[in-house]
C-alpha cells in the first residue's frame, strides 16, 4: 500500500499500486526508447550539388598543355583561369579556400532509430517501475518515499508559488534547490553562453486543469499528462530513476494509456 497525499502534504489515504510499478527494470530498453525519441528531432540535411564548383578553375594535367603549370614550382591543382593565360588561386578541391566540402551532408542518410511498439511500451513500463525502485535513489538523498502520489487536486493548481510550496511539503525542497543554478554546457556551446538546468521532479497528471502552465517555469521540473508521457521525461538521458509525482487518477489509468502508446513517426 502507498500513501496518497493532499495538496497540503498531509497523508489522506492509501492505495495499492498497479503491477507495472513492480516490473523488472530494463535499462537497455529505456536507453533505446530515449534514443528513438531524440532522433525524431533530427532534420534531413543536404548540400547544393554545385557548391564550390561555380568557378572558372580547371585541372590541367597534360604535359605541354597551355597553362599546364609544369616545372614552375607550383602545385598542379585546378586553378582559376585569368586573362593572358595566367593562373589564379586553387578552387574546387576540399583543401582549397572556397572549395568543395570534403564530406557533405547526404539527404539519403538514415537519421531515425526505430523501436518496435511492444518494446517501446515495455521501455515506458520499465521507466515507470524505476520511479518506485529504492536503489535508484540512494545517491539522490531524497527523504520522501517513492513513488509520490497526490490527490487529483494537484491538477487544478494554477499558481507557480503553490506548486513550489507543495514540492517543499513533499520533502523535495533540497532537490529543487539544486536545480535552480544553471549549468554551463561543455565545448563550444559555452561560447554562446548556452545553459541548462539539472532535471528535478516530474509531475504526471491524468488531465491538465492548470498545473502544466503553473509548473512549467520552475527550473528542473517537468509536467506532462498521460497522453504525452515519454521515456525521455521518465528517464532523462536514458538514466532511470527520476523523482516522479503522480496524481491519483493518473496512477489508476496509467496501464490503460500505455497499452495505447506508440512512437509516432512521419504521421504513421
Amino acid at each position: 500500500m502507498t500513501e496518497v497525499y493532499d495538496i497540503n502534504g498531509a497523508s489522506k489515504e492509501s492505495i495499492e499500486l498497479p503491477k507495472l510499478f513492480k516490473e523488472q527494470v530494463r535499462e537497455d530498453l529505456i536507453r533505446r526508447a530515449v534514443l528513438a525519441e531524440e532522433t525524431l528531432k533530427l532534420q534531413p540535411q543536404g548540400h547544393f550539388v554545385l557548391a564550390g564548383m561555380n568557378t572558372t578553375a580547371r585541372y590541367y594535367g597534360a604535359m605541354n598543355e597551355y597553362r599546364a603549370g609544369r616545372h614552375t614550382g607550383r602545385a598542379i591543382r585546378p586553378r582559376q583561369k585569368l586573362g593572358g593565360g595566367r593562373q589564379g588561386d586553387v578552387r574546387r578541391i576540399p583543401s582549397a579556400v572556397k572549395g568543395k566540402r570534403a564530406h557533405p551532408h547526404k539527404i539519403e542518410k538514415t537519421l531515425l532509430e526505430y523501436i518496435n511498439k511492444k518494446e517501446y511500451q515495455k521501455a515506458i513500463r520499465s521507466a515507470i517501475a524505476a520511479t518506485a525502485e529504492p536503489r535508484f535513489f540512494k545517491n539522490k538523498k531524497v527523504e520522501a518515499k517513492m513513488p509520490i502520489i497526490v490527490s487529483d487536486d494537484i491538477q487544478s493548481i494554477k499558481k507557480t508559488a503553490d506548486v513550489v510550496k507543495l514540492l517543499e511539503k513533499l520533502k523535495l525542497g533540497a532537490d529543487l534547490e539544486k536545480s535552480k543554478k544553471p549549468q554551463l554546457r561543455k565545448g563550444l556551446r559555452r561560447l554562446a553562453n548556452r545553459r541548462h538546468f539539472r532535471k528535478s521532479a516530474l509531475i504526471i497528471v491524468n488531465e491538465d486543469k492548470g498545473i502544466v502552465k503553473a509548473a512549467r517555469n520552475i527550473a528542473g521540473v517537468d509536467v506532462c499528462t498521460l497522453d504525452s508521457i515519454r521515456a525521455k521525461l521518465l528517464a532523462p538521458g536514458g538514466v532511470p530513476g527520476r523523482i516522479t509525482i503522480w496524481s491519483k487518477s493518473a496512477v489508476n489509468n496509467v496501464e490503460k494509456k500505455i497499452a495505447e502508446l506508440s512512437l509516432i513517426r512521419n504521421g504513421k
